[in-house]
């Protein structure tokens, strides 16, 4: 378990007006970011990035506590199970809209136990080999694949993750076999990536600096139009699988029955907080789009996200018992 506050000593405790808190307006107390995934993802980034704006907003401390495992199930369990108050939350990424077709027995109702808060971002994905991969092109990664004696491996940020669902998406689209490897978020993977023990990953790269230094390789981007970041990266769609789109996304949650007035300041904070500078910093760092939406605009989002990948799931053989 990694803990971590955003702002350090008595300074920002000063911040919130003492009529606000005679008055027992929420917040009152220092409020717990659960985050899913490992340190350095674009999960964490952000769930600081905005942890830190309502810090400074509310004058009271966010901490930061990083709970990694199984796709989000970790962290899910514990926000699932605590009081719906306003004082935890946790940044969630597909796994969260997924995990219900995934797993067959969740220690939650994946549906029934959560709030939606906010979408904070979308982002297209790129997909990325070793520079020492044989495949200059995305054709050429095809190509390989299916002349390669052993299926190619991918690397993901867990069963059920949005690098999971595009690769797998991928290999449904292009007629491959490859071997998934799943680790506790994105960031080990790319990582394992530049270590030369992947093949691939579809990711969005948390720097830039790994493309254009020639860490990394990238053959193609997995949303519907080409990236202003990497203009002359064609889209998957482009570059030989028609019809192919998968991007990843990342929102705010809380525990089921928040009272409605913490709710709809806790989302009017979090619309405000991916305008600010230190979210659209690390969205705009790794390629994405603000959103910022209403606790129904996530909750539609969410269903409409599981109906879609509902059947690759299926046969992606990605369930779980």
């Amino acid at each position: 378990m990694k803990r971590a506050v955003f702002l350090k000593g008595l300074g920002a405790a000063t911040l919130a007006p003492a009529l606000v808190r005679a008055q027992g307006a929420y917040p009152e107390k220092q409020i717990r970011m659960v985050i899913p995934f490992s340190p350095g993802g674009t999960t964490d980034l952000l769930a600081r990035a905005v942890g830190q704006h309502m810090q400074e907003a509310w004058g009271q401390v966010v901490v930061a506590d990083n709970r990694a495992g199984a796709n989000g199930v970790v962290a899910g369990d514990i926000v699932a199970k605590s009081a719906g108050d306003g004082y935890t939350l946790s940044t969630v990424a597909m796994g969260h809209a997924i995990n219900p077709l995934i797993y067959k027995k969740l220690p939650y109702d994946g549906v029934n136990d959560f709030t939606p808060i906010s979408l904070l971002a979308t982002f297209p994905q790129l997909v990325l080999v070793h520079p020492s991969l044989p495949a200059k092109t995305l054709g050429e990664l095809i190509e390989l694949a299916k002349k390669s004696p052993k299926p190619l491996t991918y690397g993901s940020g867990g069963n059920g993750s949005s690098q999971h669902l595009a690769g797998a998406l991928f290999a449904h689209m292009a007629g491959l076999t490859m071997t998934h490897v799943a680790y506790k978020g994105g960031n080990p993977a790319q990582l394992d990536l530049m270590a030369g023990n992947l093949d691939l990953v579809i990711i969005q790269p948390n720097a830039k600096e790994v493309v254009t230094s020639g860490k990394l390789r990238a053959l193609a981007v997995s949303s519907t139009q080409r990236s202003p970041d990497y203009p002359d990266v064609p889209t998957v769609a482009e570059a030989g699988v028609p019809g192919y789109q998968s991007v990843a996304w990342y929102g705010l949650v809380g525990p089921k029955n928040m009272p409605a007035d913490i709710l709809k300041k806790l989302s009017a904070e979090t619309i405000r907080a991916v305008a600010a500078p230190g979210a659209r910093a690390v969205i705009a760092t790794q390629g994405g789009v603000a959103v910022g939406s209403t606790p129904a605009e996530f909750t539609d989002f969410i269903v409409a996200e599981r109906k879609r990948y509902e059947v690759i799931v299926r046969e992606a053989g990605m369930v779980v018992e």
